[in-house]
């Protein structure tokens, strides 16, 4: 009796603590699971191109899905529904015992069979949807829906899916989506998103403007029994907003035709290989409107199949695009660095013209190498080291291309010319540009900064100059450093996008346009919120942007404080000798067999440009033994701009591994010059 009695004491105060004294953290507790809020999801926003053609959309993806709850309570019927789905949807009923703790049932990614997502299911919440398989068919999901009658507690779900019209055309502008990832799981909670289910971008516009086209999801607050099922909303819901549109400035028609000339010329030249170090095997093709700054195209190769992403990021397929040497997944016009060559001319030129290194009537002897004392500091008696120009690269050609001006340096791209425009030569060029002022003016043109352009992961390459190799290498600077990089080589690195802005700055008689790839933000109905403004950096005829060195400072690169602007004649000047390049220099006729085969005039356009052929010794170049003085491999590049006298587009080709800029890289250019002005006539002639 002692025991029975003491027995309902304890239970008598258990239940008075219970009831009594934590009532109130129990009813919180009791009302908080009696609460349930749900994330209604938004709809994200469309991407479009400057002519509304679809790149980034959301297609309705269908899901097969049960509802364990309005399952039959028989479980012979539920097998025999089982049965059926699974011959319809190819998904097994059982997949024998799996151990739910070392694989998890995950909607739409692992494997289980119906029957044991069906039993995980109604042991969790018995009224909550689950997807048995993700993404089938139309034809599958309408003949689901028509066996809904027979098939009790079986339904379709319809969800969007992020989908890519253009694909592998545009996939490293637009970039795709993928999961929350944990590192930011609580961030994106706070804003409204469900990690279970919704995607962020993780690449190109999607990522850039996450915020925008994202959209917020709504919420709906709801009184649940304890299976989970809905009984009421307590509040009225908050819909979900959907997120902006967004219109770029790319011509979808001209990035799909300068796509596909960069892959046919890339092909070509593989096609007819000896080695396999001679294969071509990256390139990038952009193409902008210098008047504004707005990008026509933007060609990164190789690209990826984004649309393979648009579910799930398939484990198999990133990771083969993760270790691929050629790093599809970079976009290698804003986010690649690579040596420039003689297309950083252009800046060697603006820099010697405006600082009188020389005039542009002066004669300099250009022979097919010279001799200098290569020094690192003031009393080094230094080593000579020769210095070739690209003519007489195999000792065919000592006596290099004579004597050229400033107009004729700049069309035959004379290293020789360049060399002593960068480092002086004896009486003849007394006094060079320096590595000092190179530097800049080759920042004033648009290297060592990223360009302000509406993606990610800009980078900004490199200009070198003494206090940076001194910090950076733990070497000081030689002399011939200053004369490598006059010509683009050595240290110097960019983006074909800076390279691009450069020669669209020449074209322009100095205006510097941060360039653009969004044009207009839209609402969901379509309202223009916002149109992207032509930005210019500044004009350099106007604007002082050109540091003055002291001279008499022991310290390298010493700034005064003091800025000047370019004069408008450099421009000019630089200008004629583009042109004069594609008249008669380095973008000229071959031989007289073909004529104007590598003329880059397009339609009878007047266009002027720039060749490079880039030396470099990266880690692939290393691994193959290719990095040997006097026989390095070269990048091929080709700049241009049309038509001469108002420019409205520039286009720069790049071409890994492509040898020659001349032979490689000009031609894409001008299929691409083409192209864009054949677009341009036949809107005229529709009347756009």
């Amino acid at each position: 009796m002692a025991a029975i009695l003491l027995g309902f004491v304890v239970y008598a105060l258990r239940l008075f603590s219970l009831q009594v004294l934590d009532y109130a953290s129990w009813m919180d507790k009791a009302e908080e699971q009696r609460i349930s809020q749900l994330n209604l999801p938004t709809q994200r926003g469309i991407i479009y191109d400057r002519n509304n053609v679809i790149l980034g959309r959301n297609i309705p993806s269908y899901n097969a899905i049960i509802i364990p709850a309005d399952l039959p309570d028989d479980p012979g019927e539920q097998q025999e529904i089982f049965r059926q789905l699974s011959a319809l949807i190819d998904t097994p009923v059982n997949l024998g015992i799996i151990d739910s703790a070392t694989s998890p049932f995950v909607a739409c990614k692992s494997k289980h069979g119906i029957a044991q997502i069906a039993a995980w299911a109604a042991s969790y919440k018995p009224f909550t949807p689950v997807p048995i398989k993700c993404d089938i068919d139309r034809r599958t999901a309408m003949r689901i829906k028509e066996r809904a009658v027979d098939w009790p507690g079986v339904d379709v779900e319809i969800t969007p899916v992020r989908d890519y019209p253009t694909g592998v055309f545009t996939s490293n502008i637009i970039g795709y989506l993928g999961p929350i990832y944990p590192e930011i799981e609580e961030e994106m909670r706070g804003l409204g998103f469900d990690p279970s289910r919704d995607k962020i971008g993780y690449a190109g516009i999607e990522l850039e403007y996450q915020d925008l086209l994202g959209g917020r999801n709504g919420q709906r607050v709801v009184e649940v029994d304890v299976g989970g099922q809905v009984l009421r909303d307590m509040a009225a819901p908050a819909a979900a907003a959907p997120g902006n549109n967004i219109r770029l400035t790319i011509d979808y028609r001209l990035q799909e035709a300068a796509y596909a000339i960069l892959v046919d010329q890339i092909n070509f030249f593989n096609a007819r290989v000896q080695t396999q170090d001679a294969i071509m095997t990256s390139g990038v093709v952009i193409a902008i409107n210098p008047q504004n700054g707005e990008i026509l195209a933007m060609v990164s190769y190789p690209s990826y199949e984004n649309n393979r992403l648009a579910q799930v990021i398939p484990g198999d397929y990133y990771e083969q695009l993760a270790a691929d040497a050629t790093l599809p997944l970079l976009n290698h016009a804003v986010s690649d660095q690579v040596p420039v060559g003689s297309v950083f001319k252009i800046v060697t030129g603006v820099g010697a013209l405006n600082e009188a290194v020389v005039t542009p009537e002066q004669i300099i002897k250009t022979p097919g190498f010279i001799q200098l004392t290569e020094k690192a500091y003031a009393n080094d008696p230094g080593r000579p080291k020769d210095f070739v120009d690209w003519i007489n690269r195999d000792g065919s050609h000592p006596e290099g291309l004579g004597q050229l001006d400033f107009i004729h340096g700049l069309a035959f791209s004379s290293n020789v010319y360049f060399y002593k425009l960068g480092g002086g030569y004896q009486d003849e060029v007394p006094d060079g540009l320096g590595i000092c002022r190179l530097g800049a003016y080759a920042r004033a043109l648009g290297y060592a900064t990223p360009p302000e352009v509406q993606l990610p992961a800009v980078a900004d390459g490199l200009i070198p100059d003494p206090d940076w190799k001194r910090l950076d290498q733990g070497q000081s600077w030689t002399t011939g450093d200053t004369y490598i990089a006059s010509v683009g080589q050595g240290l110097v690195t960019a983006t074909p996008l800076q390279v691009l802005l450069s020669a669209a700055t020449v074209s322009m008689g100095g205006k510097l346009m941060e360039p653009s790839i969004v044009h207009e933000i839209l609402d969901a109905d379509g309202n223009v919120l916002e149109t992207y403004a032509p930005r210019l950096r500044w004009d350099l005829t106007i604007t002082p942007t050109i540091p003055i060195f002291d001279t008499t400072s022991l310290r390298d690169c010493e700034p005064t404080g003091e800025l000047k602007a370019i004069q408008p004649w450099v421009f000019e000047k630089v200008r004629e000798g583009m042109r004069a390049a594609v008249t008669e220099g380095t973008l000229g006729p071959l031989s007289n067999d073909a004529p104007g085969f590598y003329v880059l005039e397009a339609r009878g356009i007047p266009a002027a440009g720039k060749t490079g052929t880039a030396e470099y010794c990266d880690i692939y170049a290393t691994a193959k033994g290719r990095c040997v003085p006097g026989k390095w491999p070269a990048h091929a590049w080709t700049v241009a701009f049309a038509p001469y006298d108002k420019p409205e587009i520039a286009v720069v080709a790049f071409v890994y591994n492509g040898s020659e800029g001349a032979s490689v890289a000009a031609p894409i250019v001008r299929r691409v010059l083409q192209t864009y002005f054949e677009i341009k006539a036949g809107d005229a002639d529709l009347g756009r």
